[in-house]
Formats: C-alpha cells, structure tokens, sequence
C-alpha cells in the first residue's frame, strides 16, 4: 500500500518537532518500512489507517513510538578512531596547557544511541589520562536505547564491532550469554533524554563535546539552532567534535577549525575566559 501524502507530512512534521530530524521527499519508503511492524502490532492494516489514530488522540507514547522508530541509532565502538585519538593525544593535552592543575574534564556526548561512544570516551580518558576525574553526560532523544545503555549489557555481536581485545578483558565481564560493563567505566557516564533543540542538559559548562553523525540528519535551519545550543552549553576553550563528513562552513563561524591528522574538530571562543 502507497503512503498517502498526509500521513507523510504528518509523520514528517511530529519526527522535525521532537527531534529535528528532517524527513524529506523521497524518505516516503523509509516511513513505510519503519512504521509498518507498529501498525501490525496496533491490529491494523496498514500505516496510514495507524497515523490517523495517532492524529485523532493528544501527543503520548505511541507518538513516542513512531518518533523512535525514525530515529536511526547507528552505533560501534571508537566509531571513527582518529576522533579518540585527537581527544587523547591533541585536545585533552591543550586543556592542560591551558588550565595548569587541570583535575576535572567534563565531556557531553549527543545522540548517544546505546551508549558505545560515551563508553567509548570514559575508557580511551582511563588509559590516557587515568588521574585525570572524567564525567560523561550521554544524551538521547529515545527513551528505549538509554535503557541500553545505561545497563551497560551487549551481545557478542555487538562487542565486535570495534572494541580492542584489551579492552574487552580490562573492561568486561561475561553475564550469560553477554557481557557487563565495568562499573568503574559505567559510574563515569551519565544518561538523561535530551532534544538537541532544547536548552543544554544538566552538567554544563562542558570542556568538550562529541555530536558526530547526527548534524547531517538535520535540515540548514535546525543545525544553526543546535549550534546555539551547544554554544551555551561550551566551556570558553572548550571542543567540539562532529562526525567526518560534517562541517560547520556556512552555517557558524563562532568555531575555531583545527585540523588533525585524519580529523578535524572545532574549538569555541576565547580559552582565556576558561
């Protein structure tokens, strides 16, 4: 059954509105694909006859239910190494230039799906930085994947894709037919929901920021709001890193480009202020 033009623009609208997400002409298959199994669930025919009880009744969980199944949740461990090696190796050392007796570091890691990257950070800071006290705010708009991440529970399958054997055996244990994070790892992060649209989660002023791979789901007017967001949410001095085919050319020259061997992050403001 073809998608009607209505329950697109509807679907599109609700999934812009709770997370900034743009869903454009031609993602009509993308909607049908995702909300098909809800609509089998709710016993009805299809997903148009499904949106139309969704628009007949105030915003609530089902709601949440289509938004979430929009949201793509992509996720490994070190996604894009380079990222963990300029925080390591070139960011993490400059704040120490800069603040002499730094002790601290706060870091916020947007759109944190299961929580691989924010994990991720907390154990590449333990092996570089050890003395150094690390927390990690990891942010979400999907309530059901920070369930995941906050259990620090993942399947073999999951753990292959892109976590070091070291780090495995230094880091994890097995639980059944999976394996527990440390909770020397999980007590570092912690996991709230989060619309990128909204004011900064509790924890801010934040040293550094990861938003990778998430910028380019949104459309021009929608980055430049988040980009204010993460303005007010930056540390003077404070870094930001996004995704590898992302840029901010065009769209906010408020960020110093630093260029890294196989990387590129942004710096924010006068470091002195910090």
């Amino acid at each position: 059954m073809t998608l009607s033009a209505d329950t697109f623009a509807f679907v599109a609208d609700l999934v812009r509105r709770r997370s900034a997400i743009d869903l454009i002409a031609g993602k009509e298959y993308l909607v049908e694909s995702r909300l098909a199994p809800l609509a089998r669930q709710a016993g009805l025919t299809g997903v148009d006859e499904y949106v139309q009880t969704l628009r007949m009744v105030p915003y609530g969980v089902e709601h949440d239910r289509v938004v979430e199944a929009l949201t793509t949740n992509e996720t490994s461990w070190f996604r894009d190494i380079n990222a963990f090696r300029a925080l390591t190796g070139q960011i993490i050392p400059a704040l120490i230039l800069d603040r002499p007796g730094l002790t601290s570091v706060r870091v916020w890691s947007a759109g944190c799906s299961t929580g691989q990257e924010p994990y991720s950070i907390a154990m590449a800071l333990l092996e570089a930085a050890p003395d150094l006290a690390v927390s990690i705010v990891a942010t979400d708009i999907s309530q059901e994947v920070l369930r995941c991440a906050r259990a620090g529970l993942y399947s073999q399958f999951e753990l292959n894709r892109g976590l070091p054997a070291a780090l495995l055996v230094r880091y994890f244990a097995r639980a059944g037919t999976g394996w527990q994070l440390s909770q020397e790892v999980r007590s570092r992060v912690e996991f709230s929901q989060h619309n990128l649209l909204d004011s900064p989660p509790q924890g801010a002023p934040f040293d550094v920021i990861f938003l990778r791979n998430v910028l380019f789901y949104f459309g021009l007017e929608s980055r430049a709001k988040v980009l204010h967001q993460l303005r007010e949410a930056i540390r003077p001095g404070g870094f930001l890193l996004l995704g590898g085919v992302e840029t901010l050319l065009g769209i906010d020259d408020s960020w110093e480009r630093v260029p890294a061997e196989r990387c590129t992050f942004y710096r924010f403001g006068d470091r002195r202020a910090a």
